[in-house]
């Protein structure tokens, strides 16, 4: 613009100039025209052609603007109204800006991710950033790992829960090393036996596996516990800690996860389709849910076939199987024994007695065990698996052998019990909601909530009674016995020793230590009553 304007002051400016400027600006001959007659008069309006300033020099986004729309979650009508209401209470009114106006402003003040910031938080601004690209790298050089609950319902002993996978993958070549599935809430023991099916590389794991250089996490507590990083420490893994909420820093496992819900679970009998915010999700009343175990044999299908037939954009049209071969870097194996050993939660030692090996307040037995009681074993477990343990010399490290739980209940026993759990659960908790449960009137105008039950005399008096019956606090009384009399050398105050009890008499002294008192006159005979004064008192 500055151009056109230096060729019209030396009268230089022809019509073709004007034409080759409006093809490059993308605007009308007599768009341009109009902008050389507003730059003539206005420095501002040539800097920055076919700005509107007319209306918007009066307006811009406030502080108090970006408030109301963080308020009302990017509603620019909503904060309009606000805004105009706002105006009519000053003294004088003052002019509120139009809708028009105010929706042109914010389009120019705040960015896209500002305004999807200010309507659905930093997530939502999150999608308008621009993220750097990580390098390829080679094959077990970055593992990443994850829990991800599966929006599918599977029957599990009678009852429908949406099960959770623990995975590795290979970020270099976008190969699923090693997965994990867990009928209810992951833990540790989740965590070490997808990280056993990482490493291993033998069947059914292979050829995936190895021990990587680094593993990126997110800060569950699970990867994080004693038990996993001691694993990790063993293996001479890394362990990167991302920061909170920042699931972009690993997304090769974020989009594993995005992706096996679009490509595999959405297909599956019982899928819990996302609902609307405040919705349960619906399906079919007639639909047939998956066993755990088939659910399990599916997914595991499906991660072949990520590692051996998908080819993901990042590779370029190779499959994870033939990135992986085609890396020349050399691989880190560990035996099968001694792996399962550094996955292993380490007990401390133990003596083993006649009774086997007491942990946890219960003994284990072994048929190894025969002749070794009163030597000294290490115990290693597995997390949550409570019915067996892993038995090692602790002076030489060698292991011995499994230990099962003696007098280990049956499954009918322990079928009943938790029958019997979960009945009393739902009794306690029907109990606790009838107690807390309170109603209120409902009101067609505005009135101070009004709370339903009545109760009669009678009822209110015999329910504080039983609290009260219930209340060992109140049964208390630490004023029936007061306190003995402190010894007379004591400076008591008045206060405290009106609370005493009379010093009590001191006792007579046995016969070994000193010769009977005998009162005056005649013995009383064997069996008669005792003397009495005058008064007749004893």
């Amino acid at each position: 613009m500055r151009r056109l304007l230096a060729l019209r002051d030396g009268g230089n400016l022809t019509t073709g100039h004007v034409r080759v400027a409006a093809d490059a600006l993308g605007a009308s001959e007599r768009t341009v025209w109009r902008w050389l007659a507003a730059a003539q008069s206005d420095e501002t309006a040539a800097a920055y052609p076919g700005a509107r300033s007319r209306a918007d020099a009066r307006f811009t986004v406030t502080p108090e603007i970006r408030g109301l729309l963080a308020l009302w979650k990017g509603n620019v009508r909503a904060v309009h109204r606000e805004l105009v209401l706002r105006a009519a209470r000053q003294s004088p009114p003052a002019d509120a800006p139009s809708l028009t106006t105010l929706h042109r402003v914010i389009r120019r003040d705040l960015t896209p991710g500002e305004r999807a910031g200010l309507a659905g938080g930093e997530r939502a601004a999150r999608k308008h950033d621009v993220f750097l690209a990580r390098p390829r790298g080679w094959r077990n050089q970055v593992w990443e790992t994850d829990h991800m609950q599966a929006p599918v319902l599977v029957d599990v002993e009678g009852r429908a829960r949406r099960p959770w996978i623990t995975w590795f993958t290979d970020c270099a070549t976008n190969a699923i090393t090693g997965v994990a599935v867990t009928p209810v809430h992951p833990s540790r023991e989740s965590v070490l036996a997808a990280l056993r099916s990482a490493v291993l590389r033998e069947d059914p794991y292979g050829p995936f596996g190895g021990v990587p250089e680094k593993v990126r996490v997110d800060r569950g507590k699970d990867f994080l516990s004693r038990t996993v990083t001691a694993a990790f420490d063993v293996l001479d893994v890394t362990v990167e800690d991302l920061p909170a909420y920042t699931p972009h820093l690993k997304g090769t496992v974020e989009g594993l996860n995005r992706a096996v819900e679009g490509m595999f679970l959405a297909a599956l009998p019982g899928y819990a389709r996302q609902p609307r915010p405040g919705k349960r999700p619906s399906r079919p009343k007639d639909e047939v849910l998956l066993g755990f175990e088939d659910f399990t044999a599916r997914l595991l299908d499906w991660t072949r076939w990520w590692n051996t037939e998908h080819r993901p954009a990042p590779l370029r049209g190779r499959t994870p199987l033939q990135a992986w071969r085609d890396d020349p870097t050399p691989l880190r194996d560990v035996l099968a024994a001694d792996l399962w050993t550094f996955t292993l939660e380490d007990a401390g030692t133990r003596t083993l007695t006649t009774r086997g090996i007491r942990f946890g307040k219960r003994d284990y037995v072994g048929p190894w065990m025969t002749g070794q009681a009163g030597i000294q074993v290490r115990v290693r477990f597995m997390p949550h698996h409570d019915h067996r343990v892993e038995v090692y010399h602790a002076a030489t490290g060698r292991y011995l052998g499994p230990a099962d739980l003696a007098d280990q209940a049956t499954e009918e026993q322990v079928s009943a019990v938790r029958r019997a759990r979960a009945a009393r659960a739902r009794r306690l908790k029907k109990d606790l909601e009838a107690s807390q449960r309170e109603r209120y009137a409902a009101v067609n105008q505005p009135e101070a909530p009004r709370r339903l039950g009545a109760l009669t005399t009678a009822q209110a008096e015999a329910e504080l009674a039983q609290a009260a019956g219930t209340d060992l606090s109140g049964l208390a009384m630490p004023d029936l016995i007061p306190p003995a009399a402190p010894p007379a050398d004591w400076r008591t105050p008045a206060s405290l020793a009106a609370l005493t009890t009379a010093a009590r008499p001191a006792p007579l002294p046995s016969s070994r230590d000193s010769a009977p008192v005998v009162p005056d006159g005649p013995a009383p005979r064997r069996g008669a009553p005792p003397p009495t004064d005058e008064d007749g008192d004893a």
